[in-house]
């Protein structure tokens, strides 16, 4: 049984609410709450928010009662929109400042290794070495001839047509030494 908790357009960055999502990655429901309860961090208030929501998620949908069989299985932070403010600043100028939101997923669940067992897709066996191998068999198409790139510099462009390219320096003189 999974129990999915989200919240959406949270006002901390992806990449700070990962910090803290990492920590309790894979841990017990108990010991992810007491980690992030003396996590200092402004995203782990958030992050415990959504992890209490989805341990109710789980007594609630699926009749969990034990809660210390639940295990935190996927948590992750998804980038959201960002919120475009300009700051004024001095001469006429203007700084632009993003306020960034994210999306924060935590899925918990009772299974032991925390997800069902699906059986896994049947391979087909490859054939045996003493079978007997297809007597003709066709070769790969050869890769097509490209057209040159359009942006090539120009030395490439003078060289494929014939041109040669100047090797002489010319000096330039200073103005004090013009005659």
């Amino acid at each position: 049984m999974l129990a999915v908790a989200r919240a959406r357009f949270v006002r901390v960055s992806a990449r700070k609410a990962r910090l803290v999502l990492d920590q309790i990655r894979g841990k017990p429901v108990g010991e992810a709450l007491a980690t992030l309860s003396f996590t200092p961090r402004a995203a782990a208030r958030l992050v415990e928010k959504v992890l209490r929501s989805a341990v109710a998620n789980a007594e609630h949908n699926h009749q969990v009662r034990n809660l210390d069989d639940l295990r935190v299985v996927k948590a992750f932070a998804d980038g959201g929109p960002s919120m475009k403010r300009v700051q004024p600043r001095a001469m006429g100028r203007a700084f632009f400042i993003r306020h960034k939101t994210s999306h924060l997923t935590i899925v918990v669940s009772d299974e032991t290794n925390g997800a069902r067992r699906v059986a896994a897709p049947s391979r087909p066996v490859a054939p045996s070495a003493g079978a007997a191998a297809p007597a003709e068999a066709t070769p790969a198409p050869a890769p097509k001839a490209r057209a040159p790139r359009r942006g090539a510099p120009p030395a490439a462009k003078g060289a494929a047509r014939g041109k040669a390219k100047r090797t002489a320096k010319t000096k330039s003189k200073s103005p004090k030494e013009k005659d």
